[in-house]
């Protein structure tokens, strides 16, 4: 079940996104990821997030400011399920134009974009770490 991000959910959807991130970006250190933590716990708490729900347990998420979306995390144990594209067409049942980076070097979630129909709209290289980014786009 898809719904609402609520108050309740906060330290689990926090603990999904911090596994997700150390996961799927090997090339970058752990710090980095751990120096995002309280920032992006913020942020989270005034973004448009959007749970699934299994058996009475949130498994993932997508987090939406406007039509960015700042984050689609599926627990590792329950990844390669169908549930990333459940919440992605979620998202499109409700905007015409969405948004995104992901890394370059972070190829699962390339691809997974590119079957959504995402479109590389620019590469550009992170400063801050040294990293190429990808800004991709998807029109309804």
């Amino acid at each position: 079940m898809i719904r609402k991000m609520e108050a309740m959910d906060h330290d689990v959807v926090m603990d999904i996104w911090l596994h997700g991130n150390l996961a799927a970006h090997s090339f970058l250190s752990p710090t980095y990821w751990k120096k995002q933590y309280a920032m992006v716990s913020q942020a989270i708490q005034e973004a448009e997030v959007y749970v699934y729900e299994e058996n009475g347990a949130v498994v993932g998420f997508v987090g939406l400011q406007d039509t960015y979306i700042a984050g689609i995390f599926v627990s590792e144990a329950m990844q390669n399920r169908g549930i990333g594209k459940k919440l992605m067409d979620e998202l499109k049942k409700h905007k015409t134009i969405l948004h995104l980076h992901v890394y370059e070097k972070n190829e699962k979630a390339l691809r997974f974009y590119q079957r959504e129909h995402f479109t590389i709209l620019t590469k550009e290289n992170d400063a801050e770490i040294n990293v190429q980014v990808y800004h991709l786009m998807w029109k309804a």
